[in-house]
């Protein structure tokens, strides 16, 4: 008996394929899988009795976290005389449903892969060069930067985006590959923009903004992305001592955790004065300017310079 335990659906999914990899490697075997939150009474039992062919069995039983009842009685039954010629993974999502069930497996010693849930941004960024590594393909620190800012929190989607620039970049897996395959999201060039700009980093967020103005990307999206990057800021500043969970605020953690970064450069006075400029350039651009990239250049140049640098 193998159990996988954890949120993470894209580690789990891992797990199961190098058990059933490991399996097939020493010939054909057959597979079942069952539903622990739709489970009939006896299921488990004939899951895992002796193919007619003789092959061995894997079973796989998915969403112990909303097992019934039935499942429960069926399970910790089995693990008292498990079938040594099948191999039963049984896969929790977290929470406290089935915990009896969880504490016997792990009394008894089984063998378990942990799969945590992948959300932070420093988890994010690690996740995404750990992929690079798996191929043979170390990307630069850089290259990971912006490959999770264009992809954002899905795990599932920085694997596959990993594996597609492992496989199909011949030359260095550096920012310049990243832009390639990614830099016409919308969200991550206003994204990018506004992370070189909140962090004071004036010469990248006026480069940024050039390159996208001069490849078509609408104004009004980036001045959009620097505004709700300043809104991230005030709410976490202003949510600091107080105990308002994140669900209040409304963001996810990746999302605290950079805003509390990025805070050491701000104080209220220049979080207000970037607010005005955005303000500002938002209604330029909207229809008060004929100018409406130099209006996005001049707020995005403000908000840049009021950072503080060294802080």
């Amino acid at each position: 008996m193998v159990l996988v335990a954890g949120p993470e659906k894209l580690l789990a999914a891992r797990a199961v394929e190098r058990i059933s990899a490991a399996m097939r490697a020493k010939g054909d075997i057959e597979v079942t899988r069952l539903d622990a939150a739709a489970y009939a009474k006896g299921g488990l039992a004939g899951a895992t009795s002796p193919s007619l062919f003789g092959e061995p069995g894997l079973v796989v039983v998915e969403a112990l976290e909303s097992m019934n009842d039935d499942f429960l009685q069926d399970a910790l039954a089995y693990v008292e005389r498990p079938d040594p010629e099948c191999v039963v993974v049984l896969q929790h999502g977290g929470g406290v449903r089935g915990k009896k069930l969880l504490d016997t497996l792990r009394k008894g010693g089984v063998p378990e892969y942990t799969c945590p849930a992948i959300k932070k941004d420093a988890e994010l960024v690690d996740f995404a060069t750990g992929e690079f590594e798996r191929a043979g393909r170390p990307a630069q620190a850089r290259a990971v930067r912006a490959l999770v800012d264009a992809i954002g929190e899905d795990v599932a989607e920085i694997a596959a985006a990993c594996a597609q620039l492992a496989s199909d970049v011949d030359g260095p897996l550096d920012e310049a590959a990243v832009a390639r395959y990614y830099g016409t999201r919308v969200n991550a060039t206003g994204f990018a923009v506004a992370d070189a700009a909140i962090a004071g980093r004036t010469a990248d967020a006026i480069a940024l903004v050039r390159h996208a103005v001069s490849t078509g990307t609408d104004p009004v999206p980036l001045v959009a992305a620097l505004a709700s990057k300043l809104r991230t800021l005030i709410k976490v500043g202003a949510a600091r001592g107080r105990g308002v969970t994140l669900r209040e605020l409304g963001i996810q953690p990746w999302q605290e955790e950079r805003a509390r970064r990025d805070l050491r450069r701000w104080d209220a006075d220049s979080l207000a004065e970037a607010v005005q400029a955005v303000a500002r350039a938002d209604a330029e651009i909207k229809g008060a300017s004929r100018a409406p990239g130099f209006a996005l250049e001049r707020a995005v140049r403000t908000v840049a310079e009021l950072a503080q640098p060294g802080r």
